[in-house]
C-alpha cells in the first residue's frame, strides 16, 4: 500500500475554463478514463456562461505526458482551456 506522500506524488490538478456547452465534462472525463486515470474530486460551475471545472485525479496507472498530450488535443477540439499540473506543484505555487 502506498504512503500518503507516494499518493500525492501520483496526483494532479486538472483545471478547464472555457464557453459553456454540452459535452466538455463527458469528453474529458472519457480522455482521463481511456488512460485509466482516477477522478478524486471534481468540482465545476458556470459563471456568466463560462464553464469552470477543477478536478483532483490520481495518475496511479497513468502516463503524465501522454495524458497532458491528448488532454491539449481536446482542449483544441473542444475550444476550451485545458490546464493540468502535478499537485505538490499546484500547492506550492498556491501556498499562502
Amino acid at each position: 500500500m502506498a504512503s500518503d506522500q507516494e499518493a500525492r506524488g501520483s496526483r494532479v490538478i486538472i483545471t478547464v475554463l472555457g464557453d459553456d456547452r454540452p459535452g466538455i465534462v463527458a469528453a474529458v472525463a472519457g480522455a482521463l478514463s481511456e488512460r485509466e486515470a482516477n477522478i478524486l474530486d471534481i468540482s465545476q460551475t458556470i459563471l456568466q456562461g463560462i464553464f469552470t471545472m477543477t478536478m483532483l485525479v490520481d495518475l496511479e496507472k497513468a502516463d503524465f505526458s501522454e495524458l497532458k498530450a491528448r488532454l491539449d488535443e481536446l482542449s483544441e477540439g473542444l475550444g476550451v482551456q485545458i490546464m493540468m499540473q502535478r499537485e505538490e506543484v499546484f500547492r506550492y505555487m498556491y501556498r499562502l
